[in-house]
């Protein structure tokens, strides 16, 4: 009897914790886009639940603006986030596919440098790669936010814990033994295999991607390049004494719908390629 009331009392408590951090986490949505119906003086006079009236006055304020390419932001975040988590997904299970398929001599080298630049921030070497591009003639343009992309040791480590888990290498070896060559191998029996994880490291790429600040406020500099959380940046510090809060509320809710409809579309693989991917056979 004590047992039953103990696991009873266990999962109501469980419950409340649930409730309160779900309602935690969407009670600043709904703040946010309740500040983004509201105008610059009703804020300034301080909180309120209540929606207001401001919400088409404060989206066509911000899209007519001539000075803050709202539009042209999303779009170059869009171009930068679909390249990059494609990019990102497809080269990183190439080359997890690589290390867990073949046997070499630097298999371990090879690896073990992986993860050492997976523990390796990215600020250490931000003047570096800034040389670098500037020398190469890509400054102040998109390449640079969607090439080295290519390289992610923590997609990569994923991926290839993944392999680990769910890809028999006798798979492979019967596809060699019919003559199928190593990229038609991979491309047309792993990477179906993989689409869960593929599919989990894409959303992640994406979101990442689409709010990075740090390396687009290091490269871009011109207003038609700038990606969303620069151009969000740049509103709120163009004049200091004289902004709009509106505008910038009703900036952060249009940039984050993207990212909310992908969640909505492909949350799914994010729970079945994290739970096949952390368990090992």
């Amino acid at each position: 009897m004590k047992s039953k009331k103990t696991r009873h009392g266990q999962t109501i408590l469980a419950y409340v914790v649930l409730i309160l951090l779900s309602f935690l986490c969407l009670f600043f949505f709904y703040i946010l886009i309740v500040n983004a119906t509201r105008s610059h003086a009703d804020l300034q006079k301080g909180f309120s639940a209540i929606p207001g009236t401001y919400f088409l006055e404060n989206l066509k304020n911000v899209a007519n603006d001539g000075s803050f390419p709202m539009f042209r932001g999303i779009l170059n975040s869009l171009i930068v986030s679909s390249c990059s988590a494609a990019l990102c997904t497809y080269f990183s299970s190439l080359t997890a596919y690589g290390l867990y398929a073949y046997d070499f001599k630097i298999k371990k080298a090879a690896f073990t440098f992986i993860m050492a630049i997976l523990v390796m921030p990215t600020q250490v070497t931000a003047m570096g790669f800034l040389r670098l591009i500037t020398n190469m003639g890509m400054y102040d343009s998109l390449l640079p936010l969607i090439i080295p992309s290519i390289a992610s040791p923590a997609v990569f480590y994923f991926m290839y814990s993944y392999l680990q888990s769910s890809l028999p290498l006798s798979l492979v070896e019967a596809a060699r033994i019919d003559g199928s060559g190593e990229f038609r191998t991979f491309n047309r029996i792993v990477l179906p295999i993989m689409k869960p994880a593929i599919a989990v490291q894409a959303i992640f790429s994406f979101v990442g991607s689409w709010n990075n600040y740090f390396v687009p406020a290091l490269v871009i500099q011109s207003k038609d390049k700038m990606t969303v959380p620069i151009l969000i940046a740049t509103l709120r510090g163009a004049d200091y004494m004289n902004f709009d809060m509106g505008k910038i509320y009703m900036m952060i809710t249009v940039a984050i719908v993207p990212i909310i409809i992908v969640y909505l579309l492909l949350s799914k693989y994010i729970i079945a390629g994290v739970t096949l991917g952390g368990v090992k056979e």
